[in-house]
């Protein structure tokens, strides 16, 4: 009886002990199993190394805390999942908070929301349908990611339109993770790519390019301006060259320097506008003449697979501009069908859950057979679109009358594309001894083939990522209206992640491709249904289980019962 009551003295510590032992080793070794179709909530490969390699903290804010409609309170619990996911591998190194935008900036009266505007960071007007009609929200779906000194954006959604979308919801969910650690890569990684802007070709170099270089080229790159009709070989040090609206030709000697660059690698980002047609003349005279500015680039993009045509796309989707239209200066905005908006395919890393991007006085492009080169659209028009021969008269008269829709039937006509693969030589079989006497006065070696597979992005619109300029000196970002800026109509088009995207991909920095490829399949409930079973599964989760213990509990004592009285 002695030795059994020193066992039980001894029982009760030692199972204390085993479980206080268990819990600290599944704090500190823990295994989690993510058995959802998608991987979810398993991180890539690129994206553990980095959260890894982290040699100081990450702070992470981000603003969708508040009381929004369904769609946006799963978007922020996907938001929170993902980076908790990031904190079982960064640990300690990752700090993450969720801020109400109405809350106010510490020590001021400025609300965060109206920090963030001040930012660029602009709120979506939400709409969202409630039983008791349409309730209008600002939602700020952005976060900031800190890292030592230095601070990045991040856009947690990209919607095409005011109205809640469950496709795009699921699709900004399902970009988080690569979102995150982009942002978190490029804070934290000390060697960045060479990207050079070429000139000498008439290319802007104002105050209309300031958010392409300030926003996207040096915040993500070392930024390096190459004189393409001065200096004599683009050095291989340049990993992507830009060429940005050139006005004047190019000279044989001006395109065999591209050429061979490609030949060796280097990677090519071209917006060329063929025709001659700007918003100044049309703002004068209210007319302006579409003619081609003959840049003399046809021979050598149509040797790498595309060809850019003389004509200018029109679209029922697109963006506004302000006409008079009662000739008393009374002006009203109306779509302009020369700035299309256009959509992507969602086909490739480059265009995938990706907004709409605008345009102005855009030209179709085609592909043309080129031996071994693939080619992937990126950026279309929309259903209702068409072309129109040049020269063209363009007048502002023209929105005096609402355009005819059933001219507008070509469909998805593509404006920019990707080409991929070994390119061969525009001068290839055709070199010119003064052309081979430069090469040999400066070191370089002719190259008829590239010396391995290379990609390029052709884009026929080179407005696409110049910014305007309003109130004199204020640039506003890229591919947003001067004229809706401060209105309600103002969106914010995906011009910038487009430029963004395309870099990422040419250059391959980070390889965070496999982050970037993931896809989420939307289940969707359907709404009929679940209005008209409500009260039915309302019981079966929530009375029934009740139940089930109530009568256990009775079952339990009374068999209780019945074994002691016996």
């Amino acid at each position: 009886m002695n030795q059994k009551r020193k066992s039980n003295r001894f029982f009760i510590p030692l199972v204390l002990l085993v479980l206080v032992a268990v819990n600290w080793g599944a704090a500190r070794w823990h295994a989690r199993m993510d058995l959802t179709n998608e991987k979810r909530f398993t991180l890539s490969k690129a994206t553990k190394e980095l959260l890894n390699n982290l040699k100081e903290p990450v702070t992470i804010e981000v603003f969708l805390k508040g009381n929004f409609p369904s769609g946006f309170r799963k978007l922020s619990g996907a938001v929170n999942d993902v980076l908790q996911e990031f904190r079982e591998v960064a640990g300690n190194k990752l700090e993450l908070s969720f801020i109400s935008p109405e809350e106010p900036f510490p020590g001021t009266d400025i609300t965060y929301g109206d920090s963030l505007t001040s930012l660029q960071m602009f709120p979506i007007n939400l709409t969202s349908q409630l039983k008791e009609g349409q309730q209008q929200q600002l939602v700020y779906p952005w976060a900031f990611v800190h890292y030592k000194e230095s601070s990045m954006p991040v856009a947690l959604y990209n919607g095409k339109s005011s109205m809640i979308s469950h496709d795009e919801l699921n699709s900004a969910e399902a970009m988080l993770e690569y979102h995150f650690a982009d942002a978190i890569a490029r804070l934290s990684v000390d060697k960045r790519p060479v990207v050079g802007y070429a000139t000498g070709n008439g290319q802007p170099m104002g105050a209309n390019v300031y958010d392409l270089v300030e926003n996207v080229l040096k915040t993500d790159y070392n930024l390096v301006t190459f004189n393409l009709r001065e200096q004599p070989v683009i050095p291989a040090e340049i990993s992507a060259l830009l060429v940005v609206k050139p006005t004047i030709p190019f000279t044989p000697e001006q395109k065999l320097k591209l050429d061979q660059y490609v030949m060796n690698g280097g990677k090519l980002l071209m917006f060329i506008d063929r025709l001659e047609a700007e918003m100044d003349s049309l703002q004068i005279k209210n007319e302006v003449i579409a003619y081609d500015r003959g840049l003399e680039l046809n021979d050598l993009v149509f040797k790498y697979g595309a060809r850019i045509n003389a004509d200018l796309l029109m679209d029922l989707q697109c963006d506004y501009l302000p006409f008079d239209v009662s000739g008393n200066q009374q002006f009203e905005l109306l779509p302009w069908n020369y700035f299309p908006v256009l959509e992507s395919p969602g086909n490739h890393p480059v265009n995938k859950n990706m907004g709409l991007v605008s345009g102005r006085f855009i030209n179709s492009m085609d592909t043309v057979e080129a031996d071994g080169i693939r080619k992937t659209i990126l950026l279309s028009s929309s259903v209702n679109s068409r072309t129109i021969a040049t020269p063209a008269l363009i007048s502002g008269k023209e929105n005096v009358n609402a355009p005819e829709d059933e001219r507008f039937k070509k469909a998805n006509i593509p404006v920019a594309v990707l080409l991929e693969g070994r390119f061969t030589s525009l001068y290839a079989n055709r070199l010119s001894s003064a052309m081979r006497d430069t090469l040999q006065q400066y070191n370089a070696t002719f190259l008829p083939r590239a010396i391995h597979d290379n990609k390029m992005i052709l884009v026929s619109d080179g407005d696409m990522v110049l910014n305007d300029v309003v109130r004199g000196d204020q640039p506003i970002p890229m591919g947003m209206n001067p004229y809706t800026y401060e209105s309600q109509r103002a969106y914010p088009f995906a011009n910038r992640d487009f430029v963004r995207n395309a870099l990422e991909y040419l250059l391959d920095v980070y390889q965070l491709s496999e982050a970037k490829g993931k896809d989420y399949q939307l289940r969707l409930l359907d709404a009929k249904k679940v209005a008209d079973e409500k009260t039915k599964w309302q019981l079966f989760n929530i009375v029934l289980p009740v139940c089930i213990v109530i009568v256990f509990a009775i079952f339990f004592q009374w068999n209780r019962k019945r074994r002691f009285s016996k």
